[in-house]
């Protein structure tokens, strides 16, 4: 699969700007990590890009539905495994039902969708937003239980943990992709 049929796959589900750019932050901290880890930067970057393409529609079903339209496009099964595995079975959704993470892959996508979230949130608020924003400003604020209250610390700080990087090293690492695609958030 190409960048681009996965853009149309994604305008077949998503018209929320803020979920795109979101999976557009996803997409280049992976590619990222792709190229730190000698990886497929395109493969990891096209799960990025997917991993949330029926959250909008079918939050209820996600990511099940994704997975059975990859599937059935013959996407290569990383790519399937990654998406399936990239959050937790959570009380707060007991619908969603998602696969045990077993590869790189599986961990950096866990480990870069709450985060790429959480670090948007603090440039919105800062009048440079991306540009000198750090790591130090990111866990100042992740201490801040009333800020970005639906961001979820404690998946950040697991998906560290499971890569294997320091968090704070992981932040800045996270922080320098995202300021690659800057533009794509209007900063």
């Amino acid at each position: 699969m190409t960048r681009d049929e996965a853009l149309k796959i994604l305008d077949g589900y998503v018209t929320n700007i803020n979920l795109e750019k979101h999976m557009f932050a996803v997409e280049a901290s992976l590619r990222g990590y792709a190229r730190k880890f000698g990886e497929n930067e395109d493969m990891w970057g096209l799960a990025g890009l997917l991993h949330d393409a029926d959250w909008e529609k079918y939050p209820d079903k996600h990511p099940q539905i994704i997975i059975a339209d990859l599937k059935s496009r013959g996407t290569d099964g990383q790519i399937i495994q990654a998406i399936a595995s990239h959050g937790n079975n959570s009380p707060h959704y007991p619908s969603l039902k998602m696969e045990a993470r077993s590869s790189k892959l599986d961990h950096a996508i866990f480990a870069c969708d709450e985060l790429c979230g959480f670090i948007i949130a603090c440039a919105l608020i800062r009048p440079d937003r991306l540009d000198t924003l750090d790591s130090k400003s990111v866990l100042k604020k992740m201490k801040n239980k009333a800020f970005a209250k639906q961001v979820n610390r404690e998946d950040i700080i697991k998906g560290a943990k499971e890569l294997g990087i320091p968090l704070e090293e992981h932040i800045s690492f996270v922080i320098t992709c995202l300021k690659e695609i800057k533009s794509v958030f209007g900063f």
